[in-house]
């Protein structure tokens, strides 16, 4: 006996089936498109350097309404001082207030602004020395960055050295932040060291692979004191200290000359004796009755009177900036709140020097 219901309902899946056809080959074909479509590869290539460099830095301890508008004009770039790396391998901000204070001041007067990141040598040397504690630190860092809107970072170890390993580790770290930071050319990286004045593990702890991650490099040129009694009359940042540490890491080291930012202390030490409470801000030097046109005064300072101490007047800053300006890439201050806020001003007379306008 024929089961016509049977085939009945056998022809309707049929019927159904073939009429859902077309559409299941639609979407499988869309499925199959949107699977092989290709991606954009990424492209890792740094932001415009914006020529030559005036780079302030600006710790948390300041008082940011005690510095004028004018001086944030005079900077390309205000580095807040610091953020510390943690033992979670983060960075924390000192004074989250103050920076938010610091960064509508100077972005309201056309500065851009770094995150600089301090703290312990060994915090560093074991956070850079596995590709797990790396990635942490730089993926929290990239988090700052969008978080609060800034234009780079810059990376304060002090110091990375050969001898130990941290070498290989910070060129690690700096590929990895580089790699990171200029994603479509989205963020700066800098980095501040050594001015290489001496050979040594210090000096040898950065590696030439690193010129090719960083942006530029704040060379601090400044602190070559002594404390012992013998020697009384060491400049701690002559004029003969740019030529020997420009020269070192341009022509030596084979840095290039853009990416050389020299350092101007803005600040004054004595020799000879104890840096401890003896060392003074530039406007406190000038409050003493030190000259803006010498490089040394008499002052007095924690229990310790008439004693000597040398500094950077306006002459040796303007032979500075423009030995920088033909030499280098730069000049960076530090700090912007130890400077005269008037015409006795250092970071006004470097200005001054490279024609750069700032009222």
């Amino acid at each position: 006996m024929v089961n016509l219901v049977g085939n009945s309902n056998a022809m309707k899946k049929i019927k159904y089936l073939l009429f859902l056809l077309p559409f299941l080959v639609y979407l499988n074909s869309c499925k199959k498109d949107k699977t092989e479509e290709p991606k954009e590869p990424v492209q890792i290539y740094p932001p415009q350097k914006p020529g030559f460099l005036v780079v302030g830095y600006f710790p948390s301890y300041r008082s940011v309404d005690a510095v004028p508008d004018r001086m944030f004009r005079m900077c390309d770039v205000v580095n807040y001082a610091f953020a510390d790396i943690t033992s979670s391998n983060t960075a924390s901000i000192i004074d989250t207030r103050k920076f938010e204070q610091l960064y509508q001041k100077a972005k309201a007067n056309g500065a851009k602004v770094f995150l600089a990141i301090g703290g312990s040598s060994d915090l560093f040397g074991t956070m850079s020395s596995t590709e797990q504690g790396r990635t942490t630190f730089v993926k929290d860092l990239m988090q700052k960055v969008r978080q609060y809107k800034l234009d780079g970072i810059d990376m304060d170890w002090e110091y990375p050295r050969s001898s130990n390993g941290t070498k290989e580790s910070f060129t690690a770290l700096m590929k990895q932040l580089s790699d990171s930071l200029h994603v479509d050319g989205k963020y700066y990286l800098s980095a501040a060291i050594t001015p290489g004045i001496y050979a040594g593990s210090v000096r040898d702890g950065i590696s030439n692979e690193v010129f090719n991650y960083a942006d530029w490099f704040n060379v601090m040129v400044y602190d070559d004191f002594t404390t012992l009694p013998a020697n009384q009359y060491q400049q701690h940042s002559p004029y003969s200290m740019v030529l020997t540490s420009m020269n070192y890491w341009i022509n030596t080291r084979g840095m290039p000359k853009d990416k050389c930012v020299l350092g101007i202390p803005v600040y004054g030490r004595p020799s000879g004796m104890t840096q401890s409470g003896t060392t003074l801000t530039y406007s406190n030097i000038l409050s003493q009755g030190g000259d803006p046109l010498s490089d040394s005064a008499i002052v007095s300072a924690a229990g310790y009177t008439d004693y000597k101490i040398y500094y950077n007047g306006q002459p040796t800053v303007k032979k500075k900036s423009a030995y920088a300006k033909a030499n280098g890439g730069g000049i960076m201050f530090w700090e912007m709140g130890q400077d005269a806020t008037n015409d006795n001003s250092l970071m006004k007379a470097a200005c001054d020097t490279l024609g750069i306008r700032y009222d």
